[in-house]
């Protein structure tokens, strides 16, 4: 009979040994709240979650489609809820106190340190000397004691290189020839390898432009394609108006999912974002009731019948209270994780009707 491998002795040899190799899994623990049901369902397929520490997450969309809203407003406000400390690269010096504040950001040095910087390189030496001195300090600890960790970085797409610096102090800008696309790889490769066993996690907003590619519409993300390959979650951003009769009170935020390893890519919700209010947490997840099949549209009004219970209601979408959609929400948590998060294409489900528009009492 074959002698059997040590197969501890190898994992401990091959860590040791060999710089920057790790083993086993390291399955995201931690989620931070995006402050919108229906995004976090987008990105983590559950509506309580919503991105995860241990992977590198890009919001990519056109300017004000919400981006930095959502990534230095929301998420950092709810992360410090959890007692994550948050770490905000701004790179467009744009992040003002008073607007961190006004959406609930707590700017107090035990909370936030806000680290301004320009160039890709800047970047990826902050990172690179923090995680190094983290593991040092606490790679010894099980995961879930070492401290938690969250990286903003507004904007990838205005980081500069060396190239551009130089050709801007001689005013000579002929472009960089490519060399930002690497870089901006680069980091966020290296980034990724980095966090991947820890509990620190990045969020990273980037710019996008229309494609010219008549073949291929979709809008294009800013830095080529390899900060999109490296990342973890890509989700697209575009603008639309909020409004209220005639006066634009908001933005009205279509967020797709190109994508994620949690969650179907290419699907979509509509998040709105009123100046006054901020995000509507329960924004997009009427719509998406319906494409799952747990609710159906009736001329003007909306239909719940509980699966389990056999409760029911109908009322038109601006009379849905928080209450319904909580109901709602827990109903479809609970069928799928008792039928293994399958998809919901039972025959017995409600059909959503296509009419997209309506028009309420």
């Amino acid at each position: 009979m074959p002698k059997p491998i040590d197969y501890s002795k190898f994992r401990k040899n091959i860590t040791k040994n060999i710089s920057g190799i790790s083993t086993g899994f390291n399955d995201p623990t931690v989620w931070v709240d995006t402050g919108c049901y229906s995004l976090n369902r987008l990105i983590s397929r559950n509506f309580y979650k919503g991105v995860p520490l241990g992977k590198i997450t890009m919001l990519a969309g056109e300017s004000g489609s919400g981006k930095s809203f959502v990534a230095s407003g929301n998420i950092v406000k709810n992360a410090q809820k959890g007692g994550i400390f948050c770490v905000l690269i701004d790179t467009e010096n744009a992040l003002d106190e008073e607007w961190l504040k006004a959406l609930g950001v707590d700017t107090s040095e035990d909370k936030l340190m806000r680290i301004s910087a320009s160039m890709v390189d800047d970047v990826a030496r902050i990172i690179h000397e923090f995680v190094n001195d983290y593991n040092k300090e606490y790679g010894d600890f099980e995961r879930d004691e070492r401290p938690e960790v969250l990286f903003v970085i507004d904007s990838l797409g205005m980081l500069l290189t060396p190239t551009d610096l130089g050709q801007f102090e001689k005013g000579d800008m002929k472009g960089d020839m490519g060399r930002k696309a690497k870089a901006l790889r680069a980091l966020v490769t290296n980034s990724i390898n980095k966090i991947s066993e820890h509990n620190i996690g990045i969020i990273a907003t980037n710019h996008t432009y229309a494609s010219q590619d008549i073949f291929d519409p979709e809008d294009k993300v800013s830095g080529g394609m390899g900060p999109v390959y490296a990342s973890s979650i890509v989700i697209g951003m575009k603008k639309g108006k909020l409004k209220d009769g005639a006066d634009v009170t908001g933005i009205k935020a279509t967020c797709k999912i190109l994508k994620s390893r949690y969650a179907k890519p290419q699907e979509s919700v509509k998040i709105n974002i009123p100046y006054e209010e901020g995000m509507d947490p329960y924004s997009g997840l009427l719509d998406m009731f319906v494409d799952l099949g747990f609710v159906e549209k009736v001329g003007n009004r909306y239909k719940y019948e509980s699966r389990i219970t056999g409760d029911e209601f109908i009322e038109f979408r601006k009379n849905w209270q928080p209450d319904h959609y909580h109901l709602v929400m827990d109903e479809i948590t609970e069928i799928e994780s008792r039928d293994g998060y399958q998809d919901v294409t039972d025959d017995d489900l409600v059909a959503g009707n296509d009419d997209d528009e309506e028009q309420e009492d």
